[in-house]
């Protein structure tokens, strides 16, 4: 299983929150048989996803939405306490430049990025901000600087091996807390500048502590350890719920025709057949 671990730094006036996330992208490219970059952008969405999932002090369902006029089009992740999934609208893309880098921001293009928080009240918050690169994490710091008013800064990664399968992927979120001296400020931004990409030193065999340390200079207290993984709760009891929804009438139209028809599962992948003793049960 993949772990979040959180930490503050400098004085408690900076927080980490770094993870490896490499077992869930392996298991996104397997079930949906991602092409490199498609897997690189929906990589990078789960393991924010993952993060974000433990910053809300109440329990919450998180969705995140990434449109773009980009191949991949649009991708939609969701998270609850480490717990996430998600797809995107095309996995065979695979976009790269001569030197072989992925050009995910290439393929998601201009558009939006739409966070949805829903608290279990009455209407979920949502807050929408464009696009800067569409690579993801530049695109995350900036909503968290206009949409939450906190200085951020985000690093998101997955690497391939040479077949184009997932070798590591993972991340950090680095936020700036009140009254941070602009001498940390200045520390922190040359840390970021020189700092390998946290794809590669989970490569290396950096744990996420030793992540930590190099970001913190080592003044850091690690306070928590969190499990993140790739899961989805559908089922066939799920889906014949929301086919009930359709109303008696529709229903018994499709009992009389008498076919049987597959639904899958947009999160996992998974197939559910059905027939009309299935449907009898609903009416």
């Amino acid at each position: 299983m993949d772990e979040l671990q959180i930490a503050t730094c400098y004085d408690d006036k900076i927080r980490i929150y770094a993870c490896n996330t490499t077992n869930i992208v392996k298991h996104a490219q397997e079930i949906f048989n991602l092409w490199p970059t498609s897997c690189a952008a929906l990589g990078r969405t789960l393991t924010i996803a993952g993060i974000m999932s433990y910053m809300e002090k109440m329990d919450s369902n998180i969705t995140i939405k990434i449109d773009g006029d980009g191949p991949i089009k649009n991708l939609t992740v969701v998270a609850n306490k480490g717990k996430v999934k998600g797809f995107c609208h095309n996995p065979g893309v695979y976009l790269s430049n001569n030197n072989g880098k992925l050009l995910v921001g290439q393929a998601i293009g201009n558009g939006f990025l739409t966070v949805i928080k829903d608290y279990g009240l009455k209407e979920p918050f949502t807050s929408s901000v464009a696009l800067q690169t569409g690579e993801i994490g530049d695109d995350f710091a900036y909503y968290f600087n206009q949409s939450e008013q906190t200085n951020t800064a985000v690093a998101l990664g997955v690497l391939f091996d040479k077949n184009g399968k997932v070798s590591t992927a993972g991340g950090y979120l680095i936020q700036v807390m009140p009254n941070c001296h602009n001498t940390t400020l200045d520390k922190l931004e040359s840390i970021l500048s020189d700092i390998k990409p946290i794809s590669q030193m989970l490569a290396l065999n950096y744990s996420i502590e030793d992540i930590i340390k190099l970001l913190s200079s080592n003044t850091y207290k690690l306070y928590d350890k969190l499990p993140l993984e790739y899961s989805c709760s559908c089922s066939k009891d799920k889906f014949l719920n929301s086919i009930k929804t359709l109303g008696k009438k529709e229903i018994a139209d499709m009992i009389n025709e008498d076919k049987t028809f597959d639904i899958t599962c947009n999160f996992c992948n998974k197939t559910y057949s059905f027939n009309k003793d299935d449907l009898l049960r609903l009416i």
